[in-house]
């Protein structure tokens, strides 16, 4: 028998799938057993009746779940006008430049121009020591 118990199970006595309620027994105040009854009906299983591990749950989105979960198709992302030249954003509000209203970054339009891939800056020269 596996150490495993469930936490619910088929009744006997009333026919549904319920919690299963376990509740210590104790002879004055050394405990001496446990006693699981049904949580709908109350009725008190016995050691034999009892499910040696949880019911297996039907996989309900396997089948039809695809192996990589892709948010946008082909270059839907890339049109969108946080990634637009036009986008201008700054504490108060995101703006576009071109039609001269209030955008947010995951709005888009066919106006759309894609900024330019930014320039890394060398690394800054040593300063050199001068002496007076």
């Amino acid at each position: 028998m596996s150490d495993v118990k469930s936490a619910e199970a088929a009744c006997p006595a009333c026919g549904r799938v319920s919690l299963l309620l376990r509740k210590p027994l104790y002879d004055g105040f050394t405990k001496i057993g446990e006693e699981t009854t049904c949580a709908a009906c109350g009725h008190v299983f016995g050691a034999a009746e009892l499910p040696a591990a949880a019911p297996s749950k039907p996989d309900l989105f396997s089948a039809d779940r695809p192996a990589k979960i892709e948010i946008f198709k082909g270059g839907e992302a890339g049109r969108l006008c946080g990634h637009c030249i036009n986008y201008t954003i700054n504490p108060f509000r995101q703006w576009c430049a071109r039609h001269r209203r209030e955008v947010e970054a995951t709005d888009s339009c066919a106006d759309f121009a894609p900024k330019p891939p930014e320039k890394t800056a060398p690394p800054p020269e040593k300063p050199k020591n001068i002496l007076l």
